[in-house]
């Protein structure tokens, strides 16, 4: 959804503009084109967003939902450096909408118009940057088909390429007009004004346009009528007067006529940060990969930034948010696997190692022999009592409970814990409540039985509510944040959980909340139909693809046995059964398409398929990489192509 931006400051908003969109207050406005209008949000945390709104007349149109549904599902695809990732959105309300980290500063025609081309390191910067981004792109399986000025932002920090707002899968699948040329003219590939193709080449030539304009500010192919622009593209030869030595040579060879004889994106990343790396006055650490262009692009990059105070600062820069998936993460929890915790320039950002808390296995987060008391787990360093993150020397200086408002929060805390995860839900565990006033915490420390992640999970979910209702009952009461720890092993005490109760409005955890058969949350989510049409895109994420691979494999075994009767009607096979991720739902779908199945049929596999999904996800949450999806559905496609869902649960679902 293309809109014409101002050089990144909030504008005013105009009247009628909302107050708030999903989890976002909306301060004003960031620029509007035909599609919709960009607004400037904070999250509940105080981070800085762009939340791009449809226009109304749009929001009625089938055809167009469809497109912007389909720009959605593309985006979650799409991760690497220079590029924009997808915060959250909402394609089926009332008004769609998409958020998106903001990225300060001007479009690149912006910048031309104000300041003249690009020169020196930072032109090279830019190529390598862009050339980046579109090798990640066409990575996922994408291709972006609108490559221009307006579609690259120059940052403080580098360029950042955005907008799938025509977007396509590689594979071909798109929803489009037929017969409606989609793209901006003058940045139209030859093959695409002859027959409409489009394809990884096109954007290719967009990005020789791209550059040769960022360097000399006019464009290869000069202007005018789009009939007589079109003409030169598909039969002269383009103007790259001006471009530097190294770079030209590179720019030609993307503006050859036939997209064949054009290189890959990844092949002129490469070729764009070689030259990069030689510009740069410093040296590069051993450790750098030259091929990945956003790394030197610091060394090089020279573009300043704006300051605009109209965005507020975040609450409390100091804190780090972990181990809560916000109202944001809801929406869509598995654009890298988990939930974007992107900060904004002038808060610091969480260190490379740090992940929630809540998804690993606690009681082996830390050893007698790795972690000496008072230490933080997983840290050989003893942490400070002022330190802005939990840790286990800042637990064992709370205190209990005093005064009437904290004595009622503890009990109603132990109170309502205890009742949500105790014996009736087979966990022996007990909790021990404690306040740290001058840092705002409340700590609630797990002994007993060793618990699981999904004990965790829901241990959090149900000291969050609790706190909540308390804050609203004590409006004085002066605790945000609350920290589970694991003292089940008294010599190797471990923060598990960490989360603000206040702006998680929601309580969510990144587990959803435990669906037990016959109990009153056992259909809180519902699969959809738009769910499993994002999971039927093939995914480019290595753990999604193991975990699939793994599961899809054993389902075969465990439902085929040894049976080579491929003719056998109960027998599937990768040509009808298969398993996919739907990164905005955080739900891993198993299909078979056995229309022919009766229904006994089709319970017995669910039942099988649920048991190997359930394991599956079980076993991702255990493990020390970050894992985004905490739910599965089951269902069987009939005859008019569309999915029966027969199982759905959560990973506290799993006893293994």
């Amino acid at each position: 959804m293309s809109s014409a931006r101002s050089d990144g400051r909030v504008q005013p908003a105009c009247p009628g503009d909302p107050k708030r969109v999903g989890p976002y207050r909306i301060i004003g406005r960031l620029g509007s084109g035909g599609m919709g209008t960009v607004h400037a949000g904070l999250d509940p945390a105080g981070l800085r967003v762009a939340v791009k709104l449809v226009h109304a007349a749009h929001s009625a149109d089938a055809e167009f939902r469809a497109r912007f549904r389909r720009e959605v599902q593309l985006s979650t695809r799409v991760h690497g450096p220079c590029l924009m990732p997808l915060l959250a959105a909402d394609p089926e309300a009332d008004t769609p909408w998409l958020a998106t980290a903001y990225a300060p500063g001007p479009t690149l025609d912006q910048h031309i118009a104000a300041h003249g081309p690009l020169t020196g390191g930072t032109l090279y910067a830019f190529a390598a940057g862009t050339a980046q981004a579109l090798a990640a792109i066409h990575d996922a399986g994408v291709v972006h088909r609108d490559v221009k000025p307006q579609n690259v932002i120059l940052t403080p920090a580098g360029p950042r390429v955005l907008d799938f707002g025509i977007a396509r899968a590689a594979d071909g699948t798109s929803v489009t007009r037929t017969g409606v040329m989609t793209g901006t003219p003058g940045w139209i590939s030859p093959e695409h004004y002859r027959t409409g193709a489009v394809g990884p080449e096109g954007d290719v030539f967009a990005w020789g346009i791209l550059v040769a304009h960022a360097a000399t500010g006019r464009l290869p192919f000069g202007t005018g009528a789009p009939d007589v622009v079109a003409y030169r593209v598909m039969s002269a030869e383009p103007d790259l007067a001006g471009l530097p030595g190294e770079l030209r040579g590179i720019v030609a060879s993307t503006l050859v006529k036939t997209p064949e004889g054009r290189p890959a994106a990844h092949v002129i990343a490469e070729e764009c940060a070689g030259i990069l790396a030689a510009q740069a006055t410093r040296v590069l650490p051993p450790a750098a990969d030259p091929t990945l262009a956003c790394d030197p692009i610091g060394a090089e990059w020279d573009v300043p930034a704006a300051d605009d105070p109209s965005w507020r600062p975040p609450a409390r820069p100091g804190r780090r948010a972990v181990g809560i998936t916000l109202a944001t993460g809801a929406v869509v929890a598995g654009l890298t696997g988990g939930v974007f915790a992107l900060r904004s320039a002038d808060a610091a950002p969480p260190p490379a190692s740090a992940r929630p808390h809540g998804t690993a296995g606690s009681t082996t987060a830390a050893t007698p022999s790795a972690a000496p008391p008072g230490a933080r787990s997983g840290s050989l360093e003893p942490a400070s009592a002022d330190s802005a993150e939990a840790t286990i020397a800042t637990w064992r200086t709370a205190r209990r409970a005093r005064g009437e408002a904290e004595l009622e929060t503890g009990a109603a805390l132990s109170h309502d814990v205890s009742l949500g995860v105790g014996p009736d839900h087979d966990y022996d565990g007990r909790y021990e409540v404690g306040f740290a006033p001058p840092r705002k915490e409340v700590y609630i420390a797990i002994r007993g039985t060793a618990p699981a992640p999904y004990i965790v999970q829901e241990v959090a979910r149900d000291a969050c509510t609790s706190l909540r209702m308390m804050a609203d009952i004590h409006a004085d009461l002066p605790y945000d944040e609350y920290v589970l720890v694991d003292a089940t092993t008294p010599a190797a005490p471990a923060i598990v959980w960490e989360g603000n109760f206040r702006t998680n409005t929601g309580c969510a955890t990144r587990a959803a909340d435990r669906d037990t058969t016959g109990g009153p949350r056992a259909r809180e989510w519902q699969p959809t139909e738009t769910g499993w049409e994002a999971a039927r895109i093939p995914s480019s994420d290595k753990a999604e693809i193991r975990v699939a691979t793994d599961a899809v494999h054993r389902l075969f075994g465990d439902w085929n046995g040894n049976s080579r009767l491929v003719h056998d009607p109960r027998y599937i096979s990768d040509e009808n059964t298969s398993i996919g991720f739907a990164p905005h739902e955080g739900v891993m779908y198993v299909w078979a398409s056995k229309p022919e199945w009766n229904r006994d049929t089709q319970q017995e596999w669910a039942e099988a398929a649920a048991d190997v999904a359930c394991e599956a996800l079980l076993a991702e949450s255990r493990a020390p990489e970050e894992w985004a999806y905490a739910r599965y559905a089951v269902g069987v496609v009939g005859d008019d192509g569309r999915p029966r869902f027969l199982r759905w649960a959560t990973v506290g679902a799993c006893r293994a």
